[in-house]
């Protein structure tokens, strides 16, 4: 009981997540710095929970099933957003599934080996989502418009956005977050693994 009770709330918190993770629209000053830094969280969210319950089961597929969880209740949480007048076109793709499927795929092709999925599926992932999540960037509407169309509140002195330096050594936020989610992902792996030791 523990355990499923466990992947509920891994999956409740990692849809809340989500769904925060897709303000960087509002704020264009800092939109590369937030895609990058958000595409990171939802790598390392969705891998600790996808890990655990795949290792749990022992089952190749469940990684996905788990990031279907998180796509719907995303979806549903998505609704009611969109019920009191926040904008439904960003992060409504489910990035997380063709990541999970590539964490699914590790464990069945290396036959259940847990050292290669914590190291090759946390690499796959963590270089994977900041690709995928770029759909999202792609697919919304042109973030000015919804920042007029939706304002925000003026930020406070301290919130003020500072020009991000990413682009001084990473022409990419893609790169960067790719490069970091892979190295970051694989430790989550092994926490995701490490929870099924209770």
């Amino acid at each position: 009981c523990t355990h499923y009770l466990f992947i509920v709330v891994v999956a409740v918190n990692s849809t809340l997540l989500t769904i925060n993770a897709g303000d960087y629209i509002f704020y264009t000053d800092w939109a590369w710095t937030s895609y990058t830094v958000f595409s990171i969280s939802q790598t390392l969210m969705l891998i600790v929970g996808a890990t655990y319950y795949l290792t749990f089961t022992g089952v190749p597929g469940t990684a996905t099933y788990y990031a279907l969880i998180m796509t719907v209740y995303t979806w549903v949480a998505k609704g009611a957003w969109f019920a009191l007048g926040y904008p439904y076109d960003f992060i409504v793709t489910p990035v997380w599934l063709p990541s999970a499927m590539l964490l699914d795929l590790v464990y069945w092709a290396t036959k259940k080996n847990k050292h290669s999925l914590i190291l090759f599926g946390g690499v796959l992932v963590g270089m994977s989502l900041p690709l995928f999540n770029m759909v999202n960037l792609i697919t919304v509407a042109d973030p000015l418009e919804t920042a007029f169309k939706y304002p925000r509140p003026t930020l406070p002195p301290y919130m003020t956005p500072i020009e991000p330096q990413v682009g001084k050594f990473y022409n990419s936020p893609v790169a960067l977050g790719a490069g970091a989610g892979a190295v970051l992902a694989c430790t989550f792996a092994a926490l995701g693994c490490k929870l099924n030791t209770w």
